[in-house]
């Protein structure tokens, strides 16, 4: 094992969209775990567009990292030593853990990766926390029924690409939004979506719309925000359910942007919006892996992963994500994968 370890900290806080500014890499010793912990090799690193608001100094449902303290992610790494943390030397785990190549957490911090289930990526993408997101966003908040249309903005995404999946085996007919025609293929052809919508090609989102869902929209998915969803709004059924799941169009914006005010289509279709967070199922965790991983196993789930190499871009990989440059889930390959048993 080396004796240095390289980490990312916060550098300074943006203004507007992160640039190589915001990032510092730093290099020092590979921690050593305390009583309780464990030491973890990173395997894959999860970039999110949630953490863009933990680079602001502002009240967010995650609380803001400060300047010059290491970024934190999601992370699937190797158990290379254990200080009493309840894992052994060689035991694939995941948790919340710095853009390192190693980490120390206590081992009750930490969940074990069963290595046969799937692919160890998965456990921070479908298997993982945006997963569970679609799972529970979909199946709960937004709830489409057989003979639904159900639409999803950032579609082909890493949580809009499994909550349309979802939509789908409820038979809802599904309607993704998406950047390119590129993953409008991957929507229809490949994810099964009854029709996708290229926004960067689209003149009228609304017209769009209309053609692609004719008989208007009773369920919406949004990690969007923005004139998408401005224009969604405008083909709310009676009793529409939108789920807000985010808001990236507007993550890096200066100014929060006003756009036209739409809540009065939701008085004649008395349509409810609700906000949601994966952790407020955290309770329900299991009953999600458990079904996230069947369907994953029966082929009834698909999933991509994009996979940048190497920890000094993930801050590249991370702004990324802004500019729609992923297909599903955003991964960074630090290490490589532990040897099967």
């Amino acid at each position: 094992m080396p004796d240095r370890n390289r980490k990312f900290l916060l550098a300074q806080r943006p203004e507007g969209k992160p640039d190589d500014d915001t990032f510092e890499l730093v290099e020092g010793d590979v921690p050593e775990p305390g009583p309780g912990e464990v030491l973890v090799r990173t395997v894959y690193l999860s970039v999110d567009p949630y953490m863009r608001g933990r680079m602001r100094d502002a009240e967010s449902y995650a609380e803001p990292w400060d300047v010059d303290e290491p970024l934190k992610g999601a992370v699937v790494g190797e158990v290379v030593e254990s200080n009493g943390g309840g894992f052994e030397a060689g035991d694939v785990v995941t948790g919340d853990l710095e853009w390192a190549d190693y980490a120390t957490a206590p081992g009750s911090e930490l969940t074990a990766v069963d290595p046969d289930l799937a692919p160890i990526s998965t456990a921070t993408s479908v298997l993982g926390m945006t997963g569970r997101t679609a799972f529970f966003g979909t199946r709960e908040v937004a709830q489409p029924t057989a003979g639904d249309t159900f639409v999803v903005s950032g579609a082909a995404g890493a949580v809009g690409s499994v909550a349309g999946q979802i939509a789908k085996m409820a038979g809802a007919r599904v309607v993704g939004f998406t950047g390119s025609d590129e993953k409008v293929e991957f929507l229809e052809d490949e994810l099964g979506f009854d029709a996708a919508i290229n926004y960067k090609e689209a003149d009228d989102y609304v017209a769009a719309l209309a053609e692609a869902a004719p008989d208007g929209v009773d369920a919406y998915f949004d990690n969007v925000g923005g004139p998408i969803t401005d224009a969604v709004f405008q083909h709310l059924n009676l009793d529409a359910r939108v789920a807000v799941c985010g808001q990236i169009s507007q993550y890096n914006a200066e100014e929060m942007p006003t756009g036209p005010r739409k809540l009065g289509q939701l008085i004649g279709k008395r349509a409810t919006v609700e906000g949601f967070l994966v952790w407020d199922f955290h309770a329900r965790f299991e009953q999600a892996n458990q079904q996230l991983a069947e369907w994953v196993q029966s082929g009834d789930l698909q999933y991509r992963e994009t996979v940048i190499e190497g920890l000094a871009n993930a801050p590249d990989a991370f702004v990324g994500l802004f500019e729609g440059e992923n297909v599903g889930k955003q991964l960074v390959k630090v290490g490589e994968e532990p040897d099967a048993a």
